[in-house]
Parts: structure tokens; sequence; C-alpha cells
């Protein structure tokens, strides 16, 4: 089905403004999966064309639907709908793999990056004596340029070279030093964004997302500590599960 199937006309004659008519409409068409995850919208100026509208009522609906996290602009490629990211909890893997595994473009803006010793509670997470040093990494994770997660992460210095060696993924860092985790404890449970976190992740406050605590070690160590916040409306977490003897 193409794209104009998938929306139907717009009525100038209509109370509504042309911009939030196409919203809703583009919006109705995602939920009834009349148009599909990851599927390619018309350029805005073949829209503005076959609607009879301008481009700046193409962009301005856009903007908002982007801002919703239902359509998602990739630079050079043009504007999709949004897919929701299912994560397997039965595999170990980083945001960047998951990204990449999917073909979207992960990138992160830092909060904080920063060296200092560990707290009592770390201590106890880590099992480090106290006083012990550790790296401390705060950050936005996107999925091409879509804010879906706040990451916070601790790791003992003793793990990596410096600071600097986290650029995009922190478990390429750790690989490289030769303390990649292969295995990890997690915890999920749905928590309500406060209005900090709902304006990191460009929604509104009291939204659903999903928290993760990780702790994760390298040949029985403890190498790092996260938490993670995902939006909810973005991310699915999946299971395998067995029928294994009792």
């Amino acid at each position: 089905m193409s794209f104009l199937e998938a929306i139907g006309a717009l009525d100038a004659q209509r109370a509504a403004p042309l911009y939030q008519q196409l919203q809703h409409a583009v919006r109705e068409a995602i939920e009834r999966q009349a148009l599909k995850p990851d599927q390619a919208l018309p350029p805005e100026r073949d829209l503005a064309q076959d609607l009879a509208v301008s481009r700046i009522t193409i962009r301005k609906a856009f903007d908002g639907l982007v801002a919703e996290g239902l359509l998602t602009r990739r630079q050079g490629a043009g504007t999709f709908v949004a897919a929701r990211v299912e994560k397997s909890f039965s595999k170990l893997t980083s945001f960047s793999e998951d990204m990449a595994a999917r073909g979207r473009k992960a990138t992160s803006s830092w909060l904080n990056r920063s060296e200092g010793a560990v707290t009592p509670e770390e201590s106890l997470t880590l099992g480090l004596s106290p006083g012990t040093p550790v790296y401390r990494f705060n950050r936005i994770r996107y999925a091409d340029g879509l804010p879906m997660a706040l990451e916070y992460s601790t790791i003992p210095a003793a793990c990596l070279p410096g600071l600097e060696t986290v650029t995009t993924s922190l478990y390429r860092a750790l690989a490289e030093a030769g303390y990649r985790p292969n295995r990890a404890l997690q915890r999920l449970r749905a928590v309500l964004f406060n209005a900090e976190q709902a304006e990191l992740l460009g929604t509104t406050a009291g939204a659903a997302g999903l928290l993760i605590e990780r702790r994760a070690f390298h040949s029985g160590q403890a190498v790092e500590v996260t938490q993670s916040y995902y939006r909810g409306d973005a991310y699915d977490f999946v299971a395998e599960l067995n029928d294994g003897p009792a």
C-alpha cells in the first residue's frame, strides 16, 4: 500500500489545520499497520504536490511525529516509519551492537565522563575495596538520531586504560582492554520518567519507561554496573524460554 493510499485525502474545509490532519492520518495509519515499520515515506516536495499543501505544512507535521518517536529521519536517506527495537535478554550485547544488527546508526551525547572513588553502593555491587578508582560514563543513546535511552555506567578503572578509550561503544573498549563481559545479571522494571529524564529523551514527564539494571562479569570479576532508562514507546524486551527439566 502506498503512503497516499494509507493516509487518504486531506480536507481544507475542515476546522483542523492541515498539518494536524496529516499528523492524525499518519498516526492512525501506523497504528493499524497500513504504514509498516521502517517503511520509507515519499520526499516532502512530492507529498506537498500530491496533497496540494505547502512543504512547510509537510515539514511541520513530520516534525511533530518525529518528536513523538513515530517517524525517524536518516541523514541522506529520508524519513521512515520508526521501528520498535527488540532487545533480547538471551544474548549479552551492547546498545551499539543492537543498533548495528538492525541497520540503525547508534550515536551518543555525553552527560558526564569522569573518574572518582567507588561509592559504598558501588563497592558492594562491584566487589571493590573502599577508595578503589572507577570510571563513570553517563550519556544519552540515540538510534538514527532519535533519543532511545539514558545510560549510567560505572567501570573499575583497572579494566580500562583511561576515560578517553570509550568513544562510541563501551563494550568495544572493554574488549580491547581484555575485559569484555561474558556473563551478566539483569533486572527490568517499569518506571515513569521525571521531568529531567523526559527532557533528555524528548518525551513528556510521566511517560512510561523501562529501567534495566545490569551487573556484568568477565571471568567471574564484576567489570560493569549500568542503569539504562529506555523509552517505553520505542523498545520491546524479549526472552526465549525453554521447557527444561523441573
